[in-house]
């Protein structure tokens, strides 16, 4: 799969952009166990250009994490064009477009997922991107606004012809939020849309190999975006990959295992973000990467209010020690 001249790979396996998560230390994290792309958390425009000093770090990254893009949401052609331009002095891979953020206090000003209630603006916006910014431009979106409205394959149609170099479709509306199923139905018929030339990549309910195996055939999708289910699991990359390659699954990962990933995630947390900083933001992953442990309500508890570095890593011993290799 190539996005403009950015070659991604076969069956492209992509980080979905998510916030309060992708930060540049879980990208490397998920680039290291095979992660073919990553993105930024989503970039306010207008605050790129109020030059909002927490909006200018989200866009900081480093060389491993190519090829990489920067996301941005707006609701203001100008703004997101301006945007755009200080998105590509950073010199990303790409910049991608959010219109598919179901969040109400974004979706209710026209901006993200808002963005479907307004379609010819959506394309001008795009459009006006593609024109002002020399790295390729993509799009990720939704079926469309509501059950009444899915219009996503007409969409896809004016946004790749305004030219968008590849489009990444969730498969539910703006007012599903993330309940239900995704519907994969209309992701495919995206695909197998015969005005379609760009790539096309699918978002939505893939937290198994099995999964990711079932929406490459059935679907014929390019690439799988995968959000929540790498959130306490961001090896899902190397199982799937594994998976795909060879038709056979990875066993589960030991305690052990796990404690060592989490080890690590947590040292460069606090190596980027400072002790109190990395430890506040490993919280979300913190509740996340020990899960399916019985009998762990005590242990997780301590390790949420666990308050510095040298803390942490003595609970993670005790989970070791405690939940053995199994």
């Amino acid at each position: 799969m190539r996005i403009g001249n950015v070659e991604v790979g076969e069956k492209a396996l992509l980080l979905s952009p998510m916030e309060d998560v992708t930060d540049s230390v879980f990208r490397r994290l998920c680039k290291h166990y095979g992660a073919d792309m990553v993105y930024t958390e989503f970039v306010s425009s207008d605050a790129l250009i109020r030059q909002v000093e927490k909006s200018l770090k989200k866009m900081a990254f480093s060389e491993q994490e190519r090829p990489f893009g920067i996301q941005i949401y707006g609701n203001q052609k100008e703004a997101m064009v301006e945007a755009a331009r200080i998105a590509e002095s950073m010199q990303p891979d790409v910049i991608d477009i959010n219109f598919g953020c179901p969040v109400k206090k974004i979706a209710r000003r026209g901006a993200g997922s808002g963005m479907l209630n307004n379609v010819p603006l959506m394309v001008e916006i795009t459009g006006a991107i593609v024109k002002a910014v020399k790295v390729p431009v993509t799009v990720k979106t939704r079926l469309g606004y509501d059950a009444n409205h899915k219009n996503i394959v007409n969409i896809a149609e004016q946004l790749q012809d305004v030219g968008i170099q590849a489009i990444t479709i969730h498969g539910r509306t703006r007012d599903q939020l993330y309940s239900g199923k995704a519907d994969w139905d209309m992701i495919g018929e995206v695909k197998n849309n015969p005005r379609m030339r760009i790539p096309v990549i699918g978002n939505g309910d893939v937290d198994s190999p099995q999964r990711a195996k079932e929406c490459f055939d059935r679907y014929g999708v390019d690439g799988i975006m995968i959000g929540r289910a790498t959130i306490g699991q961001p090896y899902i990359f190397q199982h799937i990959k594994h998976y795909l390659n060879t038709g056979q699954l990875l066993p589960d990962p030991t305690v052990k295992e796990i404690v060592d990933v989490v080890r690590r995630h947590v040292t460069l947390s606090v190596e980027a973000k400072g002790e109190r900083g990395g430890i506040i933001h490993m919280r979300r992953h913190f509740a996340q990467y020990f899960k399916n442990l019985s009998h762990f309500r005590d242990t997780r508890i301590r390790l949420l209010n666990a308050t510095t570095l040298a803390e942490v890593m003595e609970i993670l011993q005790e989970i070791e020690e405690k939940w053995g290799n199994g």
